[in-house]
């Protein structure tokens, strides 16, 4: 599994809507549909965000529910699910609102964002020690596997925190991700120094936002990494294109990992990689 990549493919977010880019799932259907063409290009895992009738973030379980249910009539995946899918989500209060569709979904992955930042330099992203402590705790009693997202590098020591308290469990799968206002910029240097302060049996992806996409794709490939790609962290397929689909950004990174003399892994690969039992 040595010269094994992970593609995952980030499909839609909670920012942005047809208007920036039409071809943004918005919808279980379409959202299901752009996981199938993602999965048919070489991915093996595809990260979820919901939207609601209206086109907003949210976490009703119900709609993870029916999308995970449509993409699983068409292709085998691994489910990473989001815990963050909503904009107002920030409050201690909310934290059930986060924590408790992952009973009712059961996914094989779902995301922990492991710090509060301010992101975009417009709102807070909070994640309050409180959430991290009862989100990883739900985690492990469902048996769900961590995405540990880091925006920088206070985060990776967060996780260690965690793993000492028995919140987290080894082995630690870390999620880079770099370019984002208010968070580490995406430079092979920063890439190089989050790599260095991971445990050694961990796994680890990257993915550069927008312009980044590719620098760091391309970096985190040589350093043994795997990858993110999606509509959720870029738009664009090169400088003033707009990306047609998910699946184009996905094939792409498929062509660059078997030119590079490496192999896309497959579902039941990443499985392995991954340390997940299938579902």
């Amino acid at each position: 599994m040595q010269n094994k990549r992970i593609i995952s493919a980030a499909l839609t977010g909670n920012w942005g809507n047809k208007s920036n880019n039409p071809a943004l799932p918005i919808t279980p259907k379409e959202i299901a549909e752009s996981a199938y063409e993602a999965v048919q290009a070489g991915a093996a895992v595809v990260h979820l965000h919901m939207r609601d009738e209206e086109g907003n973030p949210t976490m009703r379980a119900d709609r993870f529910k029916e999308t995970i249910a449509l993409i699983k009539e068409k292709c085998d995946v691994i489910i990473n699910m989001t815990s963050s899918g909503e904009h107002t989500l920030t409050s201690i209060a909310s934290d059930d609102a986060r924590v408790n569709p992952f009973y009712e979904v059961k996914p094989d992955m779902g995301s922990y964002d492991c710090g509060t930042m301010n992101w975009m330099h417009k709102t807070i992203f909070e994640n309050s020690p409180q959430l991290l402590e009862k989100l990883g705790k739900a985690y492990l009693e469902i048996g769900v596997k961590p995405e540990l997202e880091i925006f920088d590098g206070g985060m990776v020591y967060t996780t260690l925190y965690y793993l000492k308290q028995g919140i987290l469990q080894k082995p630690l799968h870390y999620q880079f991700i770099m370019g984002a206002p208010g968070g580490l910029a995406a430079t092979v240097d920063n890439l190089v120094y989050l790599k260095s302060l991971i445990p050694e049996d961990s796994t680890w992806s990257a993915a550069g936002l927008s312009v980044a996409h590719i620098p760091i794709m391309l970096a985190t490939l040589g350093m043994g990494g795997h990858v993110r790609v999606g509509l959720e962290d870029n738009i664009y397929f090169e400088k003033g294109v707009l990306a047609k689909s998910n699946a184009q950004l996905v094939e792409r990174a498929n062509k660059i990992i078997t030119a590079a003399g490496m192999q896309v892994a497959t579902p039941d690969e990443a499985r392995e990689i991954l340390s997940l039992k299938k579902k």
